[in-house]
Parts: C-alpha cells; sequence; structure tokens
C-alpha cells in the first residue's frame, strides 16, 4: 500500500512538470533581399546593373524553396524585402511589383516583413522574438554591397549611390545572443568578404561568409562568383 501511494505521489509531480514546462520553439532563418537599381541611371554604362527587376527576389524564393524542402514547409523564415526600391521600379516596369513579391509570400507561406530602413531590421532581429528562445540560426543577404556595407539600395534614387545601408561599423548595434552558436550567415554580395566579414565576426561572435570578388545574379538562381579567381571567405 505504501508503494502505491509512493507512485501515486511521484505521478502527480510528474504531471504537474509536464503542465508547467516551457514549450520548446523553433528558432528561426532570416532572409533579407535588397532592392534594384532603375534603368534610368544605369542604361549608359558598360556593365549596368539590374536589367531585371528581381534579381534579389528570385534568389531569395530559390533559397526560401531549399530550406522548406530540406526542413519541411513549416520551418519558420522571416523575409524582409527593401520595399521603397521595388515601388520605384515598379513605375519603371508599368507593372505592381510589390503584388508579384506579395504572392512568393502566399505561395510558401513564409513572414514577409518590409522595410524602408535599416533600424527596423536591427530592431527585429535584437527584439522581433524572445532572443532568450528563439535564436536566428540562418541570415542570409541578397543585394547590392561592397567590401563595408549592405546597400538596401543602389542607384535606385541616385545613380551610383545609396541612402539606405548596413555598415560594417554599424554591425554593434545588433545585440548579443542574437544568433544561435551553429548561425548559417552569408552574404551573397560583391566583396563583402574582403572586410565586412571581419568586423561581423568581431562584433557579432560568429562567421560571415562573404565574397572576394564579384558575384553574378543573373543565372537567376543562387549567385555565383564571377570574378576570375574570386572565392568565398570569412
Amino acid at each position: 500500500m505504501k508503494i502505491d501511494r509512493k507512485i501515486a505521489f511521484l505521478g502527480m509531480i510528474l504531471a504537474c512538470g509536464a503542465v508547467h514546462s516551457a514549450p520548446v520553439q523553433a528558432n528561426e532563418y532570416i532572409i533579407v533581399s535588397g532592392g534594384p537599381s532603375l534603368i534610368k541611371w544605369e542604361k549608359y554604362k558598360a556593365v549596368p546593373h539590374d536589367r531585371w527587376w528581381g534579381n534579389f527576389i528570385r534568389t531569395a524564393r530559390v533559397r526560401i524553396q531549399q530550406l522548406q524542402a530540406e526542413r519541411g514547409l513549416n520551418y519558420p523564415i522571416t523575409w524582409f524585402v527593401y520595399k521603397p526600391a521595388y515601388v520605384t521600379r515598379s513605375l519603371q516596369e508599368g507593372r505592381d511589383l510589390i503584388a508579384l513579391i506579395n504572392s512568393v509570400r502566399d505561395r510558401y507561406g513564409i513572414r514577409l516583413i518590409y522595410f524602408d530602413r535599416t533600424e527596423q531590421l536591427i530592431n527585429y532581429l535584437n527584439h522581433g522574438q524572445d532572443r532568450s528562445r528563439v535564436k536566428v540560426e540562418g541570415f542570409e543577404f541578397f543585394g547590392h554591397s561592397n567590401k563595408a556595407a549592405f546597400m538596401f539600395d543602389y542607384s535606385n534614387y541616385v545613380d551610383s549611390g545609396s541612402r539606405c545601408w548596413l555598415h560594417e561599423t554599424e554591425l554593434g548595434r545588433i545585440e548579443p545572443g542574437v544568433f544561435s552558436r551553429k548561425a548559417f550567415i552569408k552574404s551573397w554580395g560583391c566583396h563583402t568578404g574582403e572586410s565586412m566579414s571581419k568586423y561581423w565576426r568581431r562584433a557579432i561572435g560568429r562567421p560571415m561568409i562573404g565574397a572576394i570578388g564579384k558575384t553574378d545574379y543573373s543565372p537567376g538562381n543562387i549567385p555565383v562568383l564571377s570574378t576570375p579567381g574570386g572565392r568565398w571567405g570569412r
């Protein structure tokens, strides 16, 4: 009889523990798409940028497909898109590009967040989820860049210039503990492996893969290195 009471008491403890235990939450994967340039700024250059408006949208979509194939359709992916550049490019194209971007969200069932300021992206990294429980386990950038910065717009408002960026000297604004210990971080833009990757590791404590040389989005799939002798660095 005493043994039965002990078993019953132990069962009550286990049951209470099950009720009060916190649910396990999946981590989060973040993809960022910068904006395209405008033809009016680029058409006279020897090698114009962004003849096609969807360079950074199509590549993000392909990456979303890959992640869902590997990790399941319910894998939590958040997609940031720099909206102002697609609004202005819509006027050039004569069609609603925002609706086309929204259709990718609807097709793959992922979270889409439009942004127009760098602060919005940083604030989400820091506080968009409870980062004590939901870490960023993947971060990938598709867009224009140079060796020191992600350029969320380039040659869209100003010829060959940018007015919205994340510079390597600003990376300290991202709080410690945002990324998981084994987070996969990669910039698919040009030249970021030449300097920004080093700043990223110092500021974030995690490596960022970046291109030493230029990258080419024209195949319409995942970008490839286009500089002879180019490579991916950290």
